[in-house]
């Protein structure tokens, strides 16, 4: 027995101040031991009685409040087994100061990653324009969102830029979004008929919505044409550019069928001769 007390009673001594004994150890194994299943149990409780999506959430904000657990449960036990933990930070000050400043921007993007899975500003599914860079959230995890662009190259977002850039989320109100495409016709042109070759365009391209109804705005009196704007609903904006594409092909034969012409700047150059 009082070989047993010895080897627990044992100390490694890493300096004057600092040291830890194989009893402090054995206590600290352990009660990490204990923690790490009733984590496991709690949240095993918790899950079965969540939603597939809610699940996924709380999976990812139950990670990081475990490492903090851990983290706590970790010092407390040493500083409670006689472990002069106060020594131990002094020791290491320069390091954890570099080690702050380096893991700096990793925190905020944990927190922001939380602060999007509780307010629920995005959702996997939803379309995101972001930094003039747009695409379809695949994945939301706790330090970074994965969208897919329309030319399916993966976006990887650092969930940091949500609190520091402006988000336009597509497709919060709903899947159905209004797109629109600009024409100049020349003055002199037959109005009536422009709107009518527009709204024609429009209606016959099979992934334009009949409701609301396509709308065709007079913009302006410009510098050298008359400007227009045909407003639709689409149901995948995401893939917007296909259909505004069609649409403009479309516009520009019915306009070719008609004689409405579209013109583009003219400018007169006047050379005087010395």
């Amino acid at each position: 027995m009082k070989e047993l007390n010895n080897i627990l009673n044992y100390s490694f001594k890493f300096s004057k101040e600092i040291s830890i004994s194989v009893k402090a150890i054995l206590v600290l194994i352990l009660v990490l031991v204990i923690a790490s299943i009733l984590l496991k149990l709690f949240k095993k409780l918790v899950v079965k009685r969540l939603e597939q999506d809610d699940k996924n959430k709380f999976d990812t904000v139950f990670s990081f409040v475990s490492w903090l657990l851990y983290i706590t449960i970790f010092l407390t036990t040493l500083s409670t087994s006689g472990v002069n933990v106060t020594a131990i930070f002094a020791a290491s000050a320069a390091l954890l100061i570099g080690v702050g400043l380096a893991l700096q921007t990793f925190f905020q993007d944990i927190i922001s990653g939380i602060f999007i899975i509780v307010d629920q500003s995005v959702h996997v599914g939803d379309i995101i324009e972001l930094d003039d860079k747009i695409g379809r959230v695949e994945e939301i995890k706790l330090r970074t969102t994965r969208a897919v662009t329309i030319d399916n190259k993966v976006l990887i977002i650092p969930n940091h830029k949500y609190l520091t850039s402006s988000l336009y989320n597509w497709t919060q109100n709903g899947t159905t979004t209004r797109e629109s495409v600009e024409v100049g016709v020349a003055y002199g042109s037959d109005l009536e008929l422009v709107k009518k070759l527009l709204l024609r365009a429009a209606n016959e391209h099979p992934n334009i919505l009949n409701n609301p109804e396509p709308l065709v705005l007079f913009m302006n009196f410009g510098d050298n044409s008359l400007d227009f704007k045909l407003v639709f609903t689409l149901n995948d904006s995401f893939m917007a550019s296909i259909p505004q594409s069609d649409i403009r092909f479309k516009i520009d034969q019915l306009f070719r069928e008609h004689n409405i012409s579209i013109p583009f700047p003219q400018r007169d150059v006047h050379v005087v001769k010395e």
